[in-house]
């Protein structure tokens, strides 16, 4: 016959062993939920940078011709800011607005005889040309949560010397 001192250890030792692997499921739960965070930031990111890089793009396929304006605190001017609405995955609604603003930073008279493979106008010949470097910075807000980010690009353009004087005094 068992004692008295034995009865119920097994109840204890279950409600014992019953915590422990709650307490490991809670631990497990939380780590989890961290890495789905990380995961979801991460993702947040490279859809941001895919977003920024069609905006870059659009913005570099049109012309630099605009009158920058004020100077900032190093002296560089910035061309207007535009504003691209971009649908990463084809739904038909816009998933991340961004806004590009390119800023000029220095100018360069042009030596070579080849910027490009294509038969350029009389006002793109060599004397004329000037190789203008741009950091270009785009800020991409997600339309479903609200948050952003800010992405720098750098980008060599070619310019006449009448744009050059316009958009990159």
């Amino acid at each position: 016959m068992r004692s008295q001192s034995e009865r119920g250890a097994a109840l204890v030792v279950s409600l014992i062993m019953l915590t422990l692997i709650t307490l490991m499921v809670i631990t497990a739960l939380n780590l989890g939920s961290s890495n789905f965070k990380a995961v979801s930031n991460t993702q947040f990111r490279d859809e941001a940078v895919a977003a920024a890089n069609v905006a870059i793009e659009d913005r570099l396929s049109s012309t630099f011709d605009q009158v920058p304006g004020a100077p900032d605190a190093n002296g560089n001017r910035s061309l207007p800011t535009t504003t691209t609405l971009v649908d990463l995955n084809n739904d038909d609604i816009d998933d991340y607005s961004v806004e590009v603003t390119p800023t000029c930073i220095g100018a360069s008279r042009d030596t070579s005889a080849r910027p490009s493979s294509v038969e350029l106008p009389p006002e793109m010949t060599v004397p004329s040309t000037w190789n203008t470097v741009w950091d270009i910075a785009s800020r991409i807000t997600s339309a479903e949560t609200g948050a952003s980010i800010v992405i720098r690009s750098g980008a060599r353009v070619l310019l006449s010397e009448v744009d050059r004087n316009r958009a990159c005094p």
